[in-house]
Parts: C-alpha cells; structure tokens; sequence
C-alpha cells in the first residue's frame, strides 16, 4: 500500500498538501482504496472515504508496529561527491536504513558549495529522503543535515559508541569491529578520498579504520556497501 507520513489523531484523518495531491493526482486513487500512514513509528492502515477539493479524509482501520527500523543507528558522514551522486547516496542509504546523514566538506572534495546553495540544495536533499522513506516502508523521517566542515564532523561524530573510517589505504574486517554497538558513525570520502592528514585526525579521535575489501570503490559505491554490511552484521538484514 502507498505510505506516507501524516499526524494521525482519532479514527479519520484529512490529507492536505502535497501528499492530499499526490495521491489524487498521482497515484489516481479512488474511494475505498487502502493507504498506510506513518507517526510516531506506528502504521495506521486507513482507507479511502472520501476525496474532496480541501484534501483526502481518510478512515483508520488498523493499527500496527512498524517493523522496518533497525535497531542500530547509524549516521553516515560522505564527503560531498560531484554532480547528482549525493543524491542517490540520500536515496539508497535510507532505503538501506541510515539513521541520519550528514555531507562533510573535506580537503579533497571537489564540490564546495556555498551557504546560500548549500541550504537550497538541503531542502531538495530531504524532499529526495522523505521520498525514500515512503517508497521503502520507513517508520520515521531521516534527516539530511546542513553542510559542515570535516573538523566540525569529526566532533559530532565522537558522540556515537563506534567511528568508523572506511579507507582505501586498508584497515581492519567490519567483523572484527561491529560487535553489539548500536549508535555508529562510519565516514566516507569524496572522489579523491581522504588526505593523509585527515586520516590521522580521525584516528587520534579514536575512529577505527575499516575495509570494504580489495577492490577500491567510487564514493557514491562505498556508503551502500557499509551499510549493507553492518546491517548484516547486527542481524538489521
């Protein structure tokens, strides 16, 4: 059933907005059909009763748990790639079940935009995460975070049980790191990866450095695979 995230309070609810729209004039739906609303990670199945010019009412029917959030967070730091690559790293990943993520400016990253593009490019990176929650069945909105400098993340990240540093230089197995942490951040580089410098940093912050194996992977690659990783790893696939 389609899903989306509305506030839902009593037995009807009234979709307005963008998501009322979508449903009319997209989806084509009609009377009776069944959707799936999300709040405070709870599905609520509804169905259709009525579609009107101020919206769609809909009838609750069913309230269930929704099962699809892992229960290991995990924040992923990707250095900015170029073009439209961070977008299908935003898609992907909430697919996959990131909990947050934030795009780091690095020294080797070629894409550096400024405040101003940079906030208006946030907002369409959310619209791209709230469409994957939707599309893939997740329990909660994940949010992509405003732009920061490498340092600035490096800070952020020491709040997470486990940093990880995934490096094309090698590293240590996921297997002999995940173990039963349940907030992790894992960082990425950009195109040209991390500078040595940065490494360092990351290290003496207390990060561990991991491989994703033998083959070196593109930048908008190695996040899927992390995270496709310790899912597996923590029992989340």
């Amino acid at each position: 059933m389609p899903h989306f995230f509305e506030k839902v309070e009593g037995n009807e609810v009234l979709i307005k907005g963008e998501n009322a729209n979508h449903i009319k004039n997209s989806l084509r739906m009609k009377l009776s059909e069944k959707i799936t609303l999300c709040d405070k990670g709870l599905n609520y199945e509804c169905e259709i009763k009525e579609i009107c010019a101020d919206g769609v009412k809909v009838a609750v029917l069913d309230v269930l748990p929704n099962i699809s959030e892992p229960d290991v967070q995990i924040t992923l730091y990707q250095c900015l790639p170029k073009g439209e690559k961070f977008e299908f790293v935003i898609q992907k990943a909430v697919e996959l079940g990131v909990s947050k993520i934030v795009p780091v400016l690095s020294s080797r990253c070629v894409s550096r935009p400024d405040e101003k593009k940079a906030k208006k490019k946030n907002e369409r990176y959310n619209k791209i995460a709230l469409s994957a929650c939707e599309q893939s069945g997740r329990g909660k909105k994940i949010e992509i975070a405003n732009q920061i400098d490498f340092k600035t993340a490096v800070e952020n990240a020491k709040l997470s049980e486990l940093v990880i540093l995934f490096y094309e230089g090698g590293g240590d197995s996921l297997k002999q790191i995940v173990k039963e942490q349940k907030n992790i951040a894992i960082f990425i580089g950009p195109e040209g990866g991390f500078s040595q410098e940065e490494v360092e940093i990351l290290e003496k912050s207390g990060a561990k450095t991991a491989t994703l194996g033998k083959r070196i992977l593109r930048t908008e690659t190695a996040p899927l695979a992390a995270l496709t990783a310790i899912m597996l790893l923590t029992d989340n696939m």
